[in-house]
Formats: C-alpha cells, sequence, structure tokens
C-alpha cells in the first residue's frame, strides 16, 4: 500500500485551497491528493511550527525534510526571513511546493531526496514531521543523519505522537543528541535536539 512518503504522481490530481493564519500573517497553500494532510493542516505540524516561532532567529538556513506541499517549511521562511530547502521523496508534493514557494514568494528551494541522498549543504535547522508510516528506518534516518547535515550550533526539531514512539525515538537518539520536550499537546510532543 502507497503512503504519502512514496511517489503518488500516478494518482488523480483534486487540487485543494488551504488557508493559515500565524499573526498578522496570512497564507493560502495549495495541496492535493497524495500528500500528508491534504485537507487541513495537520494538528502535529502546526504545534511544531508554533513552538519553533516562539524563539525563532531570522535569516538561518533551514531543512524542511519530508516536506509535503511546504506547510512547515514555507511559513517558517516567510515569518523568519530565512532561506529554506524543502525536500521529499514525493514528485507530487515537490511540485505543490513549487507552486506555493512561488505564490507565496518565499525564499526556498524545493528537491526531490530521498531521506539526505541529494542534500550537500549544512543547516542551522532541520525541521521534521516525520512519515511516521514509513516505518522505523526512515524515521530513524531522518532524525540521526540530520547531525551529518547541522552547523555545529545548530538544531533539529520534530514532532511525533507520543503512542506512535516518541519516547523511544528520543531514548534512541540520546547517544548523539541533547533532547528537549518543547511541548506537549493532545498526544504530540515537540522535541529540539542539539548535538552533544
Amino acid at each position: 500500500m502507497n503512503h504519502y512518503f512514496t511517489d503518488n504522481s500516478d494518482l488523480k490530481s483534486e487540487l485543494k485551497n488551504i488557508v493559515y493564519n500565524y499573526g498578522e500573517y496570512h497564507f493560502e497553500f495549495t495541496s492535493d491528493n497524495g500528500v500528508f494532510c491534504k485537507d487541513r493542516i495537520d494538528f502535529g505540524s502546526e504545534l511544531l511550527v508554533s513552538n519553533y516561532l516562539k524563539n525563532a532567529s531570522s535569516n538561518l538556513k533551514i531543512l524542511d525534510v519530508g516536506c509535503g506541499y511546504g506547510f512547515i517549511g514555507l511559513t517558517i521562511s516567510k515569518i523568519t526571513n530565512s532561506h529554506v530547502d524543502l525536500i521529499d521523496i514525493n514528485k507530487r508534493a515537490l511540485h505543490l511546493c513549487e507552486m506555493n514557494i512561488k505564490n507565496l514568494k518565499a525564499d526556498a528551494n524545493a528537491f526531490e531526496s530521498n531521506i539526505y541522498d541529494n542534500v550537500t549543504d549544512k543547516y542551522d535547522v532541520i525541521i521534521t514531521n516525520p512519515p511516521i508510516r514509513a516505518g522505523k528506518k526512515v524515521v530513524y534516518g531522518i532524525l540521526r543523519e540530520a547531525l551529518n547535515h547541522m552547523t555545529k550550533d545548530g538544531s533539529l526539531w520534530f514532532v511525533i505522537r507520543k503512542n506512535q514512539g516518541a519516547l523511544s525515538a528520543i531514548k534512541d537518539i540520546s547517544d548523539i543528541y541533547d533532547c528537549t520536550v518543547v511541548d506537549k499537546s493532545k498526544g504530540f510532543l515537540i522535541i529540539c535536539a542539539k548535538s552533544r
């Protein structure tokens, strides 16, 4: 069975418009079949963005891993005046990302990458709502390998539901990261991880 962390370009297209407001910022995103949370903003993603933005610096270099149509990365890019690269394995998601980058006039670039296969730069922040349904190998690949693509003082931000392995993920990556649980809400945990 396909899930959203695959190339779903053969699915019938049904473009949708999703509206999101953060303070005085107004966003409209184009979404479609075959991408994560195609009809609305996912609560975990929204919680991740709002927590990240509480103390966010501006003018950073950020990587959004498993970006879908770009909600996380593009929202942060516009609000913090930062450059964001967005990566996904799903070609339809990347096409939507490119549409949303253009429509929002964001300082962003979307490209295909299976986890970090095509990533060559280092980032101040790597942020992700990892594709749990893609399996533990993919999720842990995203979390652990982020360290290789972070600047010396960089941070990894992610969201996982408690009942989908958040606590075991924190424990399993604590050999290479200092992890802080920034927020908990409705079963979701927001985690900020920094290199030990």
